[in-house]
């Protein structure tokens, strides 16, 4: 925000800068304030705008912790559009992957339907709610703003609904840290408050003080190795979710410590 501007508006302005004449563009759905700025610059730039959500449209068949299949559809009603598996978890990456498969087929690219097929297939995002434990669950996420926060808090709830979280969490100092604790307040258990070895990261009593004013549980525990060991310490006691986010400095950090651990296991 400290670069692109405090508005949805302003940011959509910034980003639309991509957009170059005779190129056409494709964009994930967005809020009216955003897409007005997309849809004006496509214009002074006389392309067509592709938007998912309104041009295509993805229609979600079967879900679980193995995947996703979804099916696309278009303003056409193309009868031969296909099916498509994705290992990737959450309903923003079935619109992640509709905005591919569209900017794929806008871009003039010679790819076929069966290629896109077998890459969804096999596509692999580190640190995107990826599950490396299933019971109890230790998830690594690199949601790191309030929106983020609250695709992950739908996720949760999709994959693993009424469950609550230990959410080890870190974050840069210029991030809107109460709004992720807005999002995520209702998934958590506890709080365990680290710092990631980076110049940006904010200290660990900020965001204690700022956990007390939003009615969160937090306890504090550096560096980020002791603060993942003491949340699979208290995971092991009531079975609920150990989660890393907030930062993707941390949650690179725990992933370390995860398979440290691994290690020493013999897996």
């Amino acid at each position: 925000m400290a670069v692109l501007g405090d508005t949805l508006a302003k940011i959509a302005g910034e980003k639309a800068g991509i957009i170059k004449e005779g190129v056409p563009v494709v964009s994930a759905p967005q809020s009216e304030e955003a897409l007005k700025v997309l849809e004006r610059v496509a214009r002074e730039m006389s392309v067509p705008l592709t938007l998912v959500g309104r041009d295509i449209h993805v229609i979600p068949l079967t879900s679980s912790l193995d995947g996703q299949t979804f099916r696309l559809t278009d303003n056409l009603q193309s009868a031969n559009l296909p099916t498509f598996r994705l290992p990737l978890l959450g309903s923003h990456q079935l619109e992640n992957a509709a905005t591919a498969y569209a900017a794929l087929k806008a871009s003039g690219i010679p790819i076929t339907d069966e290629a896109i097929q077998k890459g969804f297939s096999q596509v692999k995002w580190r640190a995107r709610f990826e599950i490396a434990r299933r019971d109890p669950p230790v998830i690594f996420d690199s949601a790191h703003n309030q929106d983020s926060f609250a695709k992950l808090r739908e996720t949760l709830e999709t994959y693993f609904p009424g469950r609550q979280v230990y959410l080890i969490f870190g974050a840069s100092e210029d991030k809107n840290i109460p709004g992720m604790f807005a999002e995520m307040k209702p998934k958590i258990r506890k709080l365990i408050v680290t710092r990631a070895d980076h110049p940006r990261a904010l200290e660990p009593e900020k965001i204690i003080r700022l956990a007390e004013q939003a009615g969160v549980e937090s306890e504090a525990a550096s560096p980020v190795e002791s603060a993942f060991r003491r949340a699979l310490d208290l995971s092991a006691k009531d079975g609920s979710i150990v989660l890393s986010a907030g930062s993707m400095f941390v949650t690179a950090e725990v992933m370390k410590a995860w398979n440290n651990l691994m290690s020493l296991r013999g897996r």
